[in-house]
């Protein structure tokens, strides 16, 4: 297995004639913010460009963006855009990478396009799209991409074989093998193993699951816990989706007919895709069955309300039920169910959404504690399976936390991949495949990205360090005028503290040290107020490290007069 969890890898030489290179700018170690490129002769496939959600420890970040420094001086090289599928992990980043060159060719299944487009007007934005089916076979630039169906968590959902003269990839995007799905969509197995006939050069392979021994159960299988508890609950049901989630909403309408009760759909992106599913036959609504939320009042409490929010986003519609800024006002008798696994980042914000529904009096039904979700990723048993019938030359273990990608390349190994031919990368790192033949050649730049309100990668790691010092530690300012010629203290220091020990009594004690250290800085000669504003730092830095230990964000302000 070759690993190359702290390569020491330099930049990549050029690729040579006829090879195919592949480089992963998110995905890979981390869940989200999917995006590979493909090179050949001159040319670039992107498939997928998704985003990541930020973490406790990145506060006020909105988005995390795949990071297209690679490519930004190639963007007239790009031949094609190819979405697997419309998840946010996945599509959530093609606006932005549009907005650096808005006419690339973006492929993708009816469903997929359709909802990119629509994310894309939201930004302003007329991608050019062009939609692809299973089985059929597109020639994009020097690539010829064959399309396969794969089943998963949203209908239509697609796999992609790259041929090239370099050799063929197979990318299965996200897919699991369910084999009764609602839509009766299968993964296409018979495509996956007439292409190991042909032989796959390079498998990329979902890792998600490849930690859960077994299979992934059938979507088929929560109906059962839906219906009990939509049987059971007196009140009001309020359930929590992603919003792309059209088989589990299908299944939750279904069990709300089943049980004579009204369905509203409420936050934007759920109106929004389940009217573009079921305008397109993806959702099968029963006539009389929705009714507006903004009309709830003139209903009894025998209705379901589908929303957003299943990972605690602070702006979804289940958080702001939870703190109580929504219109919504859950109480006792209610019963919300949470249908969908929590996402690697997100378990505190989930849990205290949980804490908070609970205190109005709701009763809260969760994977731990009810099946009422399943996942959308093949899980070990299935990977084995797959292995075994494309039988790949070279395995490449994609969208999955470290222990996920380990987990899948041991399952390859077991089927009989070289152990050599298992590539556990990083984002950055720099595969290419010649003459059927794989190997890491080198690695790029490859960071992170934050949106932030309207700014799109202006926030650093340094800016969240102070972010998450001013939230953890506190702030403090000190405030020093002294006299230009002679360096006299004629005011001050003014001592002001912000979420740290606001008793301005506290600092008496310091603020003799920092006149000391400043009287003894300009006696040797320290002058300017730069050197002496980081006398100032240091001196109070020193002292509420040692007398309270604690390392709060220090501003010291020294002013000549």
């Amino acid at each position: 297995m070759t690993q190359h969890p702290h390569p020491n890898l330099g930049t990549p030489s050029k690729l040579v004639d006829g090879g195919l290179r592949i480089v992963a700018l998110g995905g890979i170690s981390e869940i989200g913010r999917n995006m590979t490129v493909y090179e050949t002769n001159g040319k670039l496939l992107i498939v997928d460009c998704g985003v990541l959600f930020p973490e406790d420890n990145q506060p006020g970040i909105d988005l995390i963006l795949p990071d297209f420094s690679y490519i930004r001086d190639r963007l007239n090289d790009v031949v094609g855009l190819f979405l697997t599928h419309g998840h946010e992990d996945h599509i959530g980043a093609v606006p932005y990478l549009l907005r650096e060159r808005g006419d690339i060719p973006v492929y993708g299944s009816p469903l997929t396009i359709a909802l990119i487009s629509a994310k894309c007007k939201e930004h302003r934005i007329s991608p050019l799209t062009r939609e692809v089916t299973e089985g059929n076979r597109e020639d994009v630039g020097p690539f010829e991409l064959e399309f396969v169906a794969v089943n998963h968590s949203i209908p239509d959902a697609l796999a992609v074989a790259i041929h090239t003269k370099a050799g063929t990839v197979l990318h299965t995007g996200d897919f699991k093998m369910d084999q009764l799905p609602l839509d009766g969509r299968i993964t296409d197995l018979r495509t996956f193993a007439r292409l190991g006939e042909e032989g796959v050069d390079l498998f990329l392979v979902d890792s998600t699951n490849a930690d859960v021994p077994g299979f992934t159960p059938s979507e088929r299988e929560i109906m059962p816990a839906l219906n009990r508890v939509i049987a059971s609950t007196k009140r009001r049901v309020i359930v929590a989706s992603f919003s792309s989630h059209v088989h589990r909403v299908q299944q939750v309408i279904d069990t709300a007919a089943l049980h004579n009760r009204r369905v509203a759909f409420i936050g934007r992106s759920m109106i929004r895709n389940m009217k573009i599913a079921e305008d397109m036959g993806y959702l099968n609504v029963p006539s009389g069955i929705l009714f507006d939320a903004r009309e709830l009042d003139n209903y009894d409490d025998r209705v379901v309300l589908i929303c957003t929010g299943s990972q605690g986003e602070p702006m979804a519609a289940l958080s702001r039920m939870a703190n109580g800024d929504h219109q919504i006002r859950v109480g006792d008798g209610d019963t919300v169910i949470l249908a969908s696994s929590l996402i690697p980042g997100n378990e505190n914000s989930v849990f205290r959404v949980i804490n908070e529904l609970t205190r109005f009096g709701a009763k809260v039904v969760h994977k731990a504690n009810a099946m009422v979700h399943v996942s959308g990723h093949a899980a070990a048993g299935e990977l084995l399976y797959c292995y075994n019938i494309v039988k790949p030359k070279y395995v490449l273990p994609v969208h999955g936390e470290w222990r996920h990608l380990k987990a899948n390349a041991e399952i390859a190994i077991q089927s009989g991949v070289p152990r050599e031919n298992a590539f556990i990368i990083e984002n950055g790192i720099v595969v290419d495949l010649v003459n059927h033949e794989a190997e890491v050649v080198g690695a790029v730049p490859c960071g992170f990205v934050y949106v932030d309100g309207q700014s799109i990668g202006d926030i650093t790691e340094s800016s969240l360090k102070d972010r998450r010092i001013l939230g953890e530690e506190g702030f403090i300012s000190v405030i020093v005028v002294i006299e230009s010629q002679t360096g006299k203290i004629v005011a001050g220091p003014d001592i002001h503290a912000r979420g740290f020990n606001e008793d301005e009594a506290l600092f008496d004690e310091v603020r003799g040290q920092i006149e000391k250290a400043l009287t003894a800085a300009v006696a040797e000669g320290v002058n300017g107020t730069h050197q002496l504003s980081q006398v100032v730092r240091r001196t109070i830095g020193g002292w509420v490290g040692q007398k309270h230990r604690r390392r709060p964000m220090i501003v010291p302000v020294v002013v000549e007069v």
